[in-house]
């Protein structure tokens, strides 16, 4: 018996092999500190690289590169320190368009980092802060469900059907009619113009009612559009805050993941992840007299609605119909107001925003209108023995003013302090939450913490291989030095496969891979048994590699695949960190077959393979 490999399957073992080491090569450069510069507009102006150059040298900063990569410009550093100061010079002259943050990048030579990157690194390693954010479905549905209430009346108005109002309760929409005959006649002309309703017919207390709720098929596909809606607007307050390299991924069927690397501040990030604050803009009814007799009495007229003051507490009736609300705002920014020297948001509106703006503002010119700021909060409190949700909506008036001129695109908004006008601003630019939010989970790794655990990782990693090496060495000679070489290269691929797949490297990764390095000579120890038992039972040389190999593969194959299988379950229904666990685990179960049965086999058959020997050194 020959134990030969033909040609090709050298030529495929050594273009893995080789691309392996070409794809792990960047891990061993390193990072880089730097600064990110992101146009806010997407759009990476030219001028952008020598202005930013300009300002570093009036500021005494050098040993300083540029690197575009993609719509954001990186501006690299020697150190941390220049970094540091570097970014409190951008961030005064160049922020107004642009976000800037601390970033590392890998020192990855450019020929190399065209086609090939280092692994990431997940949250645990890098140091930052995560957030598990449960999505309160049940206020968007709400909210959804309440939006009819408008539609309704203008509905029944233009038919000339007439109803003693709308209301919106737990259980859906309630409109009131005075008798059953008009009910009756309104509930197929709402079921046909609103299809995502469900219409109930009831009487109580010598009223005739219709009760609408959304369908089952229309709050699954609310439930997806909170979700959607949500995580985009959670992607750019996170743009907003300057952090590099985000993570912002749905979980489960209610729930968003924020990772946010080097953020070790939760207070500012919490504020503005969780905060639902959003503006409307409405004009002011009657005068400050009906407004005290509203607060007093409690009698609203029917086209008003009773709102607050914010710094007073002073009552102030507003109309019922909105100009413009937060959707409408495409841009806002912070500053002073001139005049007044008061901090003010400064609004730009879209089209459709302007168009009815102007209108509004040039029918009223000396009329007042009113700012209503509103927050929508959700937080999880114990009754009994249960925990419910508590839902609450904040709606305060921080600005009325008389309209002096006509309004359109850009105009400003004042009445708040500082802090709340910068805020403000960041919301309004990367949009209002469809749902609010709640954190049900929150977890701060620092940089140090990252860093001692990459330090002991990699320890861990290095020990376990070495013990498994001198072993094997020791143990079956010749032999065992190829299933050492395996070994490495198995790492090897493992580590160039977990930077080429979009996946970062966690504390439980790390585990993984310990535990594969374990593994991985397992395949290599039956293999080799089976050989030596071959030749104790007489068996020749050749035979006994070829028996050694084909006997041994069914029992590899069935311990591997079986672990597989339990990898694959756990990256299935596990979160987080399992997930890390379980996609190095799976990686190095493949790998390790390759090299343990293809690769070994392949340098046996090169070194002993078609060759007349009396023994083995195994």
């Amino acid at each position: 018996m020959i134990n030969k490999y033909p040609l090709w399957k050298y030529l495929l073992l050594a273009l893995v092999v080789a691309a392996g080491l070409l794809f792990a090569l960047p891990n061993l450069f390193g990072d880089d500190p730097a600064v990110q510069i992101s146009p806010r507009n997407g759009v990476l102006p030219a001028e952008l690289t020598t202005q930013v150059a300009e300002t570093l040298e009036s500021g005494g900063v050098d040993g300083f590169s540029f690197r575009p990569d993609g719509d954001r410009l990186l501006v690299i550093f020697e150190d941390g320190e220049n970094q540091l100061k570097a970014r409190d010079l951008i961030q005064q002259q160049h922020s107004n368009r642009n976000t800037v943050a601390l970033n590392l990048v890998p020192a990855t030579p450019a020929w190399l980092r065209s086609f090939a990157k280092p692994m990431g690194l997940g949250l645990d390693l890098r140091g930052g802060v995560h957030f598990l954010m449960e999505v309160d479905i049940a206020s968007a549905v709400a909210q959804t469900e309440a939006g009819y209430i408008d539609a309704f009346r203008t509905f029944l108005k233009e038919r000339d059907m007439r109803h003693r109002g709308a209301q919106h309760t737990e259980d859906g929409v309630k409109v009131r009619f005075e008798d059953i005959a008009k009910r009756d006649a309104a509930v197929p002309l709402l079921a046909a113009e609103y299809r995502d309703l469900e219409l109930v017919s009831f009487d109580e207390g010598g009223n005739f009612f219709i009760n609408a709720k959304l369908t089952e098929e229309a709050r699954e596909n609310e439930r997806r559009a909170a979700i959607d809606q949500n995580i985009i607007t959670l992607r750019n307050r996170v743009n907003e805050l300057g952090v590099a390299e985000p993570i912002v991924q749905q979980q489960g069927r209610e729930r968003i993941v924020v990772q946010l690397p080097g953020v070790q501040d939760t207070t500012i990030a919490k504020e503005i992840l969780g905060a639902t604050a959003t503006l409307e803009y409405r004009m002011v009814h009657g005068t400050s007299a009906d407004w005290f007799s509203a607060g007093e009495s409690g009698r609203v007229p029917p086209n008003a609605k009773l709102y607050t003051m914010r710094d007073d507490g002073s009552p102030v009736l507003l109309q019922r119909q909105v100009i413009v609300t937060g959707d409408q705002i495409k841009d806002a920014s912070s500053g002073i107001d001139t005049q007044s020297g008061s901090p003010a948001v400064f609004i730009s509106l879209d089209g459709a925003g302007a168009k009815r703006m102007q209108k509004i503002s040039a029918d009223n010119i000396g009329n007042l209108m009113a700012v209503v700021f509103i927050e929508n909060q959700v937080t999880t409190v114990k009754k009994g023995d249960e925990y419910v949700k508590k839902r609450t909506r904040v709606e305060e008036v921080i600005n009325v003013a008389t309209i002096r001129d006509v309004l359109s695109h850009r105009f400003q908004t004042t009445g708040l302090d500082t802090n709340e006008a910068r805020n403000l601003s960041l919301l309004l630019r990367a949009g209002a939450l469809k749902a609010p939010v709640e954190i049900v989970e929150e977890r701060t790794v620092g940089p140090s913490l990252g860093q001692e655990n990459i330090d002991r990782g990699k320890m861990s990693v290095m020990i376990g291989l070495a013990l498994v090496l001198i072993f094997m060495a020791i143990y079956y000679k010749s032999f065992g030095l190829i299933a050492d070489l395996a070994l490495v290269t198995n790492l090897v691929l493992i580590v160039a496969l977990l930077s080429m797949l979009p996946t970062s490297l966690t504390l439980p990764g790390i585990a993984g891979i310990v535990l594969t390095v374990g593994m991985a000579v397992d395949a290599n120890v039956l293999i080799f048994e089976r050989i030596r038992e071959e030749l104790r039972l007489g068996g020749s040389v050749q035979a006994a590699i070829n028996s050694g190999y084909e006997k041994a593969f069914i029992t590899i194959a069935d311990a591997n695949v079986t672990t597989l299988i339990a990898a694959v379950v756990l990256f299935v229904f596990g979160t987080g960190p399992i997930k890390g666990f379980a996609v190095t685990l799976s990686i190095g179960i493949v790998t390790s077959m390759f090299t343990a049965i293809f690769g070994t086999r392949a340098i046996v058959n090169w070194r002993y393979g078609g060759k007349k020997l009396e023994s083995l050194p195994i």
